[in-house]
């Protein structure tokens, strides 16, 4: 189904500043994009490049001596999620795990998954399979913490979260992947667009990976599997801020757009006994 993308950025420039932005789709197996178009206001310049760590697509910004930007971004993207019937996928120990996928096992700047062990296991122990356990952590986290937007800030982490039981969707899956990870679950950070998602903004949620493949999980509720746009893919939000400055700069509007014709989401009844994954 292709998703109708649109992002505008306006900030007041008050010295001549640097800025890394990630805000384009990634061209994926299963996610394709055609009739791309970034502007940024005349005057300034930029350049486009993926990270040498990994394919999460970056612009790098020079303001130059502009007082105001504009930033935009428009994209078609047609996108083929999968899923997959929990029984049928089998469990994968530690020592057969894809390496790519060992990093993603570590606790991370926002998921101190080492605090977290005793917690985990306690809630979830007891569940026979990693999907189930990756389930029910996005479960617990939708009814113990509080979705607040502003209750939070870029320093807020894992720990910070499961204590002030308050958040936003980065909280949220920042939690998510440090509750899988203490269970010995590699699971990773997903930023990106969401189909018809109130409030329009861009979304984060987490993937965790059963049988060497990625399963895409929301512990907000805010946006369907089956309509989500990766823009980037990381260990925390750390690897995927849509915009980091240096500089002085401040954002006096933003505006998110990502819709579809025809959608249809899928709901909670028609995901049980199944797990949804972005990537073959």
């Amino acid at each position: 189904m292709p998703f109708h993308i649109s992002t505008e950025l306006r900030y007041s420039v008050y010295q001549r500043s640097t800025m890394l932005l990630s805000l384009h789709a990634l061209s994926t197996a299963n996610q394709t994009l055609r009739d791309e178009c970034f502007t940024i206001t005349e005057g300034s310049t930029c350049e486009f490049f993926p990270l040498e760590t990994g394919d999460n697509r970056y612009v790098r910004l020079d303001t130059g001596e502009r007082s105001n930007l504009l930033i935009t971004y428009s994209v078609t993207v047609e996108t083929r999620p999968g899923a997959r019937q929990v029984h049928e996928i089998s469990e994968i120990s530690v020592g057969n795990i894809d390496r790519v996928a060992l990093p993603y096992l570590f606790p991370s700047r926002y998921c101190q998954s080492d605090r977290l062990f005793h917690l985990a296991f306690k809630l979830f122990g007891h569940f026979n399979h990693p999907l189930a356990q990756a389930a029910a952590i996005s479960d617990w986290i939708y009814e113990n913490v509080d979705y607040v937007p502003g209750s939070t800030n870029a320093a807020t982490s894992a720990h910070d979260t499961l204590t002030e039981r308050v958040g936003v969707c980065r909280d949220f899956a920042h939690l998510g992947i440090a509750f899988c990870r203490a269970l010995s679950i590699p699971a990773r950070y997903f930023s990106g667009y969401a189909c018809n998602m109130q409030p329009p903004d861009f979304h984060a949620c987490f993937e965790a990976c059963v049988g060497n493949e990625w399963y895409i999980f929301d512990p907000t509720r805010l946006s369907a599997p089956n309509g989500l746009v990766r823009i980037a893919t990381g260990h925390d939000a750390a690897d995927t801020s849509t915009a980091t400055i240096f500089g002085s700069m401040f954002l006096e509007s933003m505006s998110v757009s990502c819709t579809a014709d025809n959608f249809q989401p899928l709901g909670r009844s028609e995901l049980v006994g199944k797990a949804v994954l972005l990537e073959p």
